[in-house]
Protein backbone atom coordinates (compact mmCIF):
# COMPACT_ATOMS: atom_id res chain seq x y z
CA UNK A 1 0.00 0.00 0.00
CA UNK A 2 1.25 3.22 -0.93
CA UNK A 3 1.74 6.62 1.09
CA UNK A 4 -1.19 8.10 -0.82
CA UNK A 5 -3.41 5.04 -0.86
CA UNK A 6 -3.21 5.07 3.14
CA UNK A 7 -4.33 8.96 3.08
CA UNK A 8 -6.96 9.29 6.01
CA UNK A 9 -9.98 11.39 5.27
CA UNK A 10 -10.06 14.16 7.70
CA UNK A 11 -11.87 17.36 7.08
CA UNK A 12 -10.10 19.16 9.97
CA UNK A 13 -8.03 21.89 8.64
CA UNK A 14 -5.81 24.93 9.70
CA UNK A 15 -5.88 27.95 7.71
CA UNK A 16 -4.10 30.90 7.32
CA UNK A 17 -6.93 34.00 7.78
CA UNK A 18 -7.28 38.10 7.20
CA UNK A 19 -10.03 39.82 8.80
CA UNK A 20 -9.15 42.64 8.01
CA UNK A 21 -6.60 44.30 5.62
CA UNK A 22 -3.29 45.55 6.85
CA UNK A 23 0.25 44.51 7.27
CA UNK A 24 1.87 41.29 7.78
CA UNK A 25 0.43 40.68 11.39
CA UNK A 26 -3.22 40.87 9.96
CA UNK A 27 -2.07 37.01 9.45
CA UNK A 28 -3.89 34.48 12.14
CA UNK A 29 -4.28 30.64 12.43
CA UNK A 30 -7.73 29.39 12.53
CA UNK A 31 -9.09 25.88 12.85
CA UNK A 32 -11.65 24.58 11.06
CA UNK A 33 -14.07 21.88 9.61
CA UNK A 34 -14.82 21.47 6.56
CA UNK A 35 -17.66 20.76 4.85
CA UNK A 36 -18.74 17.78 2.98
CA UNK A 37 -17.18 18.80 -0.89
CA UNK A 38 -20.12 20.19 -2.67
CA UNK A 39 -21.28 18.50 -6.34
CA UNK A 40 -18.42 19.45 -9.10
CA UNK A 41 -15.74 19.92 -5.81
CA UNK A 42 -13.15 17.75 -4.42
CA UNK A 43 -11.16 18.46 -1.28
CA UNK A 44 -7.29 18.28 -1.06
CA UNK A 45 -4.70 18.23 1.76
CA UNK A 46 -2.49 19.90 0.59
CA UNK A 47 1.67 19.23 0.99
CA UNK A 48 3.10 22.28 -0.34
CA UNK A 49 1.66 26.00 -0.58
CA UNK A 50 3.09 28.14 -3.08
CA UNK A 51 3.39 31.88 -1.81
CA UNK A 52 3.30 34.90 -4.43
CA UNK A 53 3.56 38.24 -4.24
CA UNK A 54 -0.56 38.78 -5.26
CA UNK A 55 -1.12 37.15 -2.12
CA UNK A 56 0.45 40.07 -0.52
CA UNK A 57 -1.81 42.61 -2.79
CA UNK A 58 -5.02 40.37 -1.30
CA UNK A 59 -3.36 41.10 2.33
CA UNK A 60 -3.39 44.56 2.03
CA UNK A 61 -6.56 44.46 -0.18
CA UNK A 62 -4.68 47.12 -3.28
CA UNK A 63 -6.57 43.79 -4.86
CA UNK A 64 -9.79 43.51 -2.87
CA UNK A 65 -11.11 39.88 -2.25
CA UNK A 66 -15.07 39.01 -2.43
CA UNK A 67 -15.46 39.02 1.28
CA UNK A 68 -14.03 38.98 4.40
CA UNK A 69 -12.63 37.13 6.75
CA UNK A 70 -10.82 35.33 4.17
CA UNK A 71 -8.13 32.52 3.68
CA UNK A 72 -5.20 33.59 1.71
CA UNK A 73 -3.31 32.26 -0.78
CA UNK A 74 -3.37 30.62 -4.83
CA UNK A 75 -1.73 28.21 -5.39
CA UNK A 76 -0.70 24.70 -3.69
CA UNK A 77 -0.19 20.90 -4.40
CA UNK A 78 -1.50 17.90 -2.38
CA UNK A 79 -3.74 14.62 -2.57
CA UNK A 80 -7.31 14.56 -3.16
CA UNK A 81 -9.08 13.47 0.02
CA UNK A 82 -12.67 13.37 -0.96
CA UNK A 83 -14.67 13.80 -4.14
CA UNK A 84 -17.69 15.66 -3.94
CA UNK A 85 -20.88 14.44 -6.39
CA UNK A 86 -20.61 14.13 -9.99
CA UNK A 87 -16.89 14.52 -9.68
CA UNK A 88 -15.21 11.89 -12.21
CA UNK A 89 -12.02 13.71 -13.84
CA UNK A 90 -9.51 13.08 -10.33
CA UNK A 91 -9.31 9.92 -7.87
CA UNK A 92 -9.25 9.59 -3.88
CA UNK A 93 -5.58 9.54 -3.49
CA UNK A 94 -4.57 11.43 -6.59
CA UNK A 95 -1.56 13.66 -6.54
CA UNK A 96 -3.06 17.14 -8.03
CA UNK A 97 -2.07 21.03 -7.84
CA UNK A 98 -3.69 24.09 -8.85
CA UNK A 99 -3.20 27.99 -9.10
CA UNK A 100 -5.24 30.72 -9.61
CA UNK A 101 -8.97 31.94 -7.98
CA UNK A 102 -10.81 31.28 -5.77
CA UNK A 103 -8.30 31.83 -2.74
CA UNK A 104 -7.62 30.09 -0.16
CA UNK A 105 -4.56 27.81 -0.18
CA UNK A 106 -3.26 28.96 2.96
CA UNK A 107 -4.89 25.96 4.79
CA UNK A 108 -3.54 22.25 5.43
CA UNK A 109 -6.76 20.97 3.65
CA UNK A 110 -9.64 23.22 1.87
CA UNK A 111 -12.53 22.80 -1.02
CA UNK A 112 -12.29 23.36 -4.81
CA UNK A 113 -13.26 22.88 -8.10
CA UNK A 114 -12.72 20.20 -9.56
CA UNK A 115 -11.95 21.44 -12.68
CA UNK A 116 -9.30 23.62 -11.44
CA UNK A 117 -7.16 20.25 -10.19
CA UNK A 118 -3.98 19.53 -12.60
CA UNK A 119 -3.09 15.86 -12.41
CA UNK A 120 0.59 15.39 -11.31
CA UNK A 121 2.83 12.61 -13.47
CA UNK A 122 5.38 10.65 -11.22
CA UNK A 123 8.29 12.71 -12.34
CA UNK A 124 7.36 16.15 -10.73
CA UNK A 125 7.26 16.72 -7.05
CA UNK A 126 4.92 18.34 -5.34
CA UNK A 127 7.25 21.22 -3.94
CA UNK A 128 8.64 21.48 -7.40
CA UNK A 129 5.52 22.71 -8.84
CA UNK A 130 3.89 24.53 -6.17
CA UNK A 131 6.58 26.88 -6.43
CA UNK A 132 5.83 27.77 -9.89
CA UNK A 133 2.84 26.82 -11.71
CA UNK A 134 0.98 30.01 -11.42
CA UNK A 135 4.51 31.41 -12.61
CA UNK A 136 4.95 29.17 -15.38
CA UNK A 137 0.98 29.83 -16.08
CA UNK A 138 2.24 33.53 -16.34
CA UNK A 139 5.46 32.77 -18.41
CA UNK A 140 3.44 30.94 -21.04
CA UNK A 141 0.64 33.47 -21.14
CA UNK A 142 3.43 36.47 -21.44
CA UNK A 143 5.44 34.14 -23.99
CA UNK A 144 2.95 32.52 -26.06
CA UNK A 145 0.17 35.39 -26.07
CA UNK A 146 1.18 38.88 -25.25
CA UNK A 147 4.46 38.74 -27.09
CA UNK A 148 4.96 35.30 -29.05
CA UNK A 149 8.68 35.26 -28.90
CA UNK A 150 10.63 34.49 -31.75
CA UNK A 151 13.97 32.85 -31.46
CA UNK A 152 16.63 35.38 -31.70
CA UNK A 153 14.58 38.02 -29.97
CA UNK A 154 16.10 40.37 -27.17
CA UNK A 155 14.51 40.69 -23.70
CA UNK A 156 14.99 42.51 -20.60
CA UNK A 157 13.33 40.98 -17.75
CA UNK A 158 13.24 42.73 -14.63
CA UNK A 159 13.97 41.04 -11.10
CA UNK A 160 15.95 38.05 -13.16
CA UNK A 161 16.56 36.20 -9.87
CA UNK A 162 13.09 36.13 -8.31
CA UNK A 163 10.96 33.66 -8.19
CA UNK A 164 8.99 34.69 -11.70
CA UNK A 165 12.29 35.75 -12.87
CA UNK A 166 14.07 32.62 -13.26
CA UNK A 167 11.33 30.45 -14.86
CA UNK A 168 11.11 33.63 -17.23
CA UNK A 169 14.52 33.27 -18.00
CA UNK A 170 14.86 29.85 -17.96
CA UNK A 171 11.67 29.53 -20.29
CA UNK A 172 12.38 32.86 -22.72
CA UNK A 173 16.41 31.33 -23.13
CA UNK A 174 15.02 27.20 -24.52
CA UNK A 175 13.11 29.19 -26.60
CA UNK A 176 16.33 30.61 -28.30
CA UNK A 177 15.80 34.17 -27.21
CA UNK A 178 18.89 36.97 -25.57
CA UNK A 179 17.97 37.99 -21.88
CA UNK A 180 18.97 40.87 -20.31
CA UNK A 181 18.24 40.75 -16.55
CA UNK A 182 18.22 43.09 -13.50
CA UNK A 183 19.60 41.88 -10.41
CA UNK A 184 19.92 43.62 -6.65
CA UNK A 185 23.34 41.95 -6.29
CA UNK A 186 26.49 40.07 -7.25
CA UNK A 187 25.14 36.98 -5.58
CA UNK A 188 21.73 37.58 -7.61
CA UNK A 189 23.33 38.09 -10.99
CA UNK A 190 25.30 34.77 -10.15
CA UNK A 191 22.26 32.91 -9.89
CA UNK A 192 20.26 34.32 -12.73
CA UNK A 193 23.19 33.42 -15.09
CA UNK A 194 23.64 29.76 -13.73
CA UNK A 195 19.88 29.18 -15.06
CA UNK A 196 20.45 30.92 -18.31
CA UNK A 197 20.65 34.69 -18.49
CA UNK A 198 22.70 36.26 -20.56
CA UNK A 199 23.60 39.89 -19.41
CA UNK A 200 22.92 40.67 -15.70
CA UNK A 201 22.83 44.41 -14.67
CA UNK A 202 23.24 45.32 -11.32
CA UNK A 203 20.51 48.51 -11.03
CA UNK A 204 22.38 49.65 -7.48
CA UNK A 205 25.41 49.99 -9.68
CA UNK A 206 24.40 50.66 -13.24
CA UNK A 207 21.49 53.13 -14.96
CA UNK A 208 19.24 49.91 -16.06
CA UNK A 209 18.36 51.90 -19.10
CA UNK A 210 22.04 53.21 -20.43
CA UNK A 211 23.29 49.47 -19.95
CA UNK A 212 20.39 47.93 -21.73
CA UNK A 213 20.62 50.42 -24.70
CA UNK A 214 24.80 49.64 -24.85
CA UNK A 215 24.22 46.01 -24.78
CA UNK A 216 21.63 46.18 -27.88
CA UNK A 217 24.08 48.85 -29.77
CA UNK A 218 21.35 51.25 -29.12
CA UNK A 219 18.51 49.59 -30.85
CA UNK A 220 16.68 48.91 -27.12
CA UNK A 221 15.06 44.81 -26.58
CA UNK A 222 12.62 43.28 -28.28
CA UNK A 223 10.00 42.95 -25.62
CA UNK A 224 11.03 43.93 -21.46
CA UNK A 225 8.86 42.23 -18.68
CA UNK A 226 8.48 44.61 -15.85
CA UNK A 227 6.73 43.47 -12.18
CA UNK A 228 8.49 46.27 -10.35
CA UNK A 229 6.41 49.14 -11.17
CA UNK A 230 6.60 52.52 -10.49
CA UNK A 231 9.13 55.02 -12.00
CA UNK A 232 10.94 51.11 -13.32
CA UNK A 233 8.38 51.09 -15.47
CA UNK A 234 8.48 54.35 -16.93
CA UNK A 235 12.06 54.03 -17.56
CA UNK A 236 11.41 50.71 -19.15
CA UNK A 237 9.82 52.49 -21.64
CA UNK A 238 13.11 53.78 -22.66
CA UNK A 239 14.67 50.23 -23.33
CA UNK A 240 12.64 48.97 -25.91
CA UNK A 241 12.93 49.38 -29.91
CA UNK A 242 10.59 51.01 -32.06
CA UNK A 243 7.45 48.33 -32.39
CA UNK A 244 8.48 46.24 -28.87
CA UNK A 245 6.46 45.72 -26.38
CA UNK A 246 6.22 45.96 -22.56
CA UNK A 247 4.61 43.98 -20.28
CA UNK A 248 3.84 45.32 -16.68
CA UNK A 249 3.03 42.37 -14.86
CA UNK A 250 3.31 43.89 -10.80
CA UNK A 251 3.76 47.01 -8.97
CA UNK A 252 5.99 46.06 -6.30
CA UNK A 253 7.49 49.62 -6.19
CA UNK A 254 3.79 51.06 -6.28
CA UNK A 255 2.15 52.24 -9.19
CA UNK A 256 3.59 54.53 -11.75
CA UNK A 257 0.10 56.70 -12.06
CA UNK A 258 -1.42 57.90 -15.09
CA UNK A 259 0.32 57.34 -17.77
CA UNK A 260 1.01 60.04 -20.78
CA UNK A 261 0.24 58.76 -24.31
CA UNK A 262 3.59 60.81 -25.24
CA UNK A 263 5.43 57.77 -23.91
CA UNK A 264 4.55 55.58 -25.94
CA UNK A 265 4.74 57.33 -29.28
CA UNK A 266 4.55 58.38 -31.72
CA UNK A 267 8.66 59.03 -31.46
CA UNK A 268 9.10 55.89 -29.77
CA UNK A 269 6.60 54.02 -31.45
CA UNK A 270 5.92 51.26 -28.16
CA UNK A 271 3.27 49.41 -26.68
CA UNK A 272 2.42 48.59 -23.32
CA UNK A 273 0.32 45.47 -21.80
CA UNK A 274 -1.01 45.12 -18.41
CA UNK A 275 -1.85 41.54 -18.68
CA UNK A 276 -3.76 39.85 -15.84
CA UNK A 277 -2.75 35.88 -15.58
CA UNK A 278 -6.05 35.74 -13.30
CA UNK A 279 -8.34 36.97 -16.22
CA UNK A 280 -6.26 34.88 -18.75
CA UNK A 281 -7.38 31.66 -16.38
CA UNK A 282 -10.56 32.57 -16.33
CA UNK A 283 -10.66 30.27 -19.42
CA UNK A 284 -10.03 26.95 -18.54
CA UNK A 285 -8.90 25.54 -21.65
CA UNK A 286 -6.05 27.97 -21.15
CA UNK A 287 -5.58 27.58 -17.81
CA UNK A 288 -5.03 24.17 -18.81
CA UNK A 289 -2.88 25.06 -21.67
CA UNK A 290 -0.67 26.93 -19.50
CA UNK A 291 -0.41 24.42 -16.72
CA UNK A 292 0.42 21.68 -18.70
CA UNK A 293 3.15 23.25 -20.78
CA UNK A 294 4.65 24.16 -17.25
CA UNK A 295 5.04 20.80 -16.63
CA UNK A 296 6.44 19.94 -19.67
CA UNK A 297 9.07 22.75 -19.23
CA UNK A 298 9.70 20.66 -15.52
CA UNK A 299 10.08 17.55 -17.41
CA UNK A 300 12.15 19.29 -19.98
CA UNK A 301 14.96 20.68 -17.27
CA UNK A 302 13.25 24.03 -16.19
CA UNK A 303 14.76 23.77 -12.87
CA UNK A 304 12.83 25.42 -9.71
CA UNK A 305 14.32 27.93 -7.21
CA UNK A 306 12.85 27.49 -3.60
CA UNK A 307 14.83 30.00 -1.42
CA UNK A 308 13.14 28.71 1.98
CA UNK A 309 9.98 26.34 2.97
CA UNK A 310 8.67 27.30 6.66
CA UNK A 311 5.75 26.35 8.57
CA UNK A 312 2.35 27.04 7.60
CA UNK A 313 1.76 28.72 10.69
CA UNK A 314 4.91 31.01 9.56
CA UNK A 315 3.17 32.50 6.47
CA UNK A 316 3.43 36.43 8.14
CA UNK A 317 6.98 35.89 8.49
CA UNK A 318 6.85 34.45 4.70
CA UNK A 319 5.08 37.52 3.45
CA UNK A 320 7.84 39.53 5.39
CA UNK A 321 10.29 38.20 3.45
CA UNK A 322 8.94 38.52 -0.03
CA UNK A 323 8.24 42.33 0.80
CA UNK A 324 11.78 43.07 2.16
CA UNK A 325 13.01 42.09 -1.88
CA UNK A 326 15.71 39.96 -0.23
CA UNK A 327 14.22 36.44 -1.32
CA UNK A 328 15.89 34.19 -3.75
CA UNK A 329 13.41 32.02 -5.93
CA UNK A 330 10.17 30.95 -4.47
CA UNK A 331 8.98 30.29 -0.58
CA UNK A 332 7.21 27.48 0.17
CA UNK A 333 4.60 26.91 3.16
CA UNK A 334 4.52 23.61 4.76
CA UNK A 335 1.44 22.46 6.76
Amino acid sequence: MTKRDSFLDSSATSQIVIGQYGDASALTTVEATLPPPAAGEIRVRHTAIGVNYVDIYHRTGLYRLPSLPAVLGVEAAGIVEALGPDVDTVQVGQRIAYAGPPAGSYASARNLPAVRAIPLPDDVSDDAVASLLLRGITTHMLLAYVHPLKAGDTVLIHAAAGGLGLVLVQWAKAMGARIIGTVSSPAKAQLAIDHGLDHAINYREADFVAETMRLTDGQGVDYAIDGIGGKTLLDTLGCVRPYGMVASVGQVAGDSGPLDLSLLGPARSVALSRPGVFRFMTDLARYREGALATIQQLQAGLRPTIGAVLPLIEAAEAHRRLESGQTVGAILLRP
